[in-house]
């Protein structure tokens, strides 16, 4: 199963969603979803039944992120390169992309993943370091992710002019 592609859909991420996330403040903002879940779970310990409203606002916030920022003027950026990368990762069914960059997605997802039961499990045993770990590990192998993306991008953008007309150099 590709997660990425799992969670495309479920975020419903349309043409549109994905020019506006290629926003900077949308891709580096999107690193708080995480600690904001954590957050949001874990404040059951304080606030019982009324830690849904935080939980809920966290599945908002994720699901809102990619839409709130305008498209950016510019996109001779990493973020917004990852955000391009990731797009050429999701469509390598119909447009394959070099066997030395699956493995290493493939890889990085794969140890990312390895994070979610000790996620899980720290937030049901109320864990606060293991949470802060388990947070890091599933947000480094994230970063790496996207920082693959953005050498995927730069690699393809070549092969494909409709890859390269994404990008935009305004400054």
């Amino acid at each position: 199963m590709d997660i990425i592609k799992w969670s495309e859909k479920l975020m419903s991420m349309d043409e549109k969603s994905w020019q506006r996330h290629a926003n900077p403040w949308s891709v580096y903002s999107r690193f708080t979803t995480l600690p904001l879940l954590s957050l949001a779970f874990y404040s059951r310990e304080w606030m019982g039944i009324y830690s849904l409203v935080p939980i809920v606002l966290a599945f908002v916030w994720i699901w809102l992120n990619p839409r709130l920022f305008n498209v950016p003027s510019s996109t001779d950026n990493w973020a917004s390169m990852g955000t391009f990368g990731e797009r050429l990762y999701l469509n390598r069914k119909n447009i394959p992309i070099p066997v030395h960059h699956q493995q290493v997605c493939m890889l990085l997802q794969t140890l990312s993943a390895l994070g979610i039961p000790f996620f899980i499990y720290s937030l049901y045993s109320l864990n606060v370091g293991l949470l802060i770990a388990s947070n890091i590990w599933i947000m480094v192998f994230k970063a790496w992710f996207v920082d693959r993306m953005v050498w995927l991008y730069r690699e393809m953008k070549n092969s494909n002019g409709k890859y390269a007309s994404e990008e935009n150099h305004k400054q």
